[in-house]
């Protein structure tokens, strides 16, 4: 089980990716949608943390000072070694220090980092089908490049139970 800290999509933006996400099942591939406990939502995930104490994890965020809503441009899409495929938002102003400040605070309480999440080394993304193998690629490619680009708005963020699905919203975005 894991604590991912989360940007969550406003109503829009979370209607077009799952819009995608359903055209690429319609399509025979395994998204979001359907994977492992199925209450996945459009997400970008800033912190993934393997061992926590959950209640200091959200103390140290609601510390954190509050941030607006965040534009995302997302024009570009990618996949991970291991097969995951995503949708890549540009790396704009403040995303970067953003997502610093959440790991700091977070790492304070003792909390267990993601290796892949460090500060440098993260790559942010909004997950679309996480089992792709390459030879499908052309075919996700060919649906996902019929709505890119397209821009997003992060209006709120949580702690989400990977294993579960269960969200905590969090008071503020951060």
């Amino acid at each position: 089980m894991a604590l991912a800290v989360c940007l969550l999509l406003d109503a829009r933006s979370d209607a077009m990716i799952r819009s995608l996400w359903s055209r690429l099942e319609n399509d025979g591939f395994t998204t979001l949608l359907s994977h492992t406990h199925g209450r996945h939502v459009p997400h970008l995930t800033y912190a993934s943390l393997r061992s926590y104490d959950e209640e200091r994890v959200a103390e140290a965020l609601s510390a954190l000072p509050e941030a607006g809503p965040l534009q995302l441009q997302v024009d570009a899409l990618g996949m991970f070694r291991r097969s995951r495929c995503w949708l890549a938002p540009a790396v704009l102003p403040g995303l970067a220090e953003r997502q610093e400040s959440v790991v700091e605070a977070v790492q304070r309480t003792g909390a267990d980092l993601h290796r892949h999440y460090r500060p440098g080394v993260w790559v942010p993304h909004l997950t679309l089908a996480p089992r792709l193998h390459l030879t499908d690629l052309p075919s996700v490619a060919a649906a996902v490049f019929d709505v890119l680009p397209f821009g997003a708005v992060a209006d709120r963020a949580a702690l989400v139970d990977t294993s579960t699905g269960r969200r905590r919203p969090l008071p503020h975005l951060v």
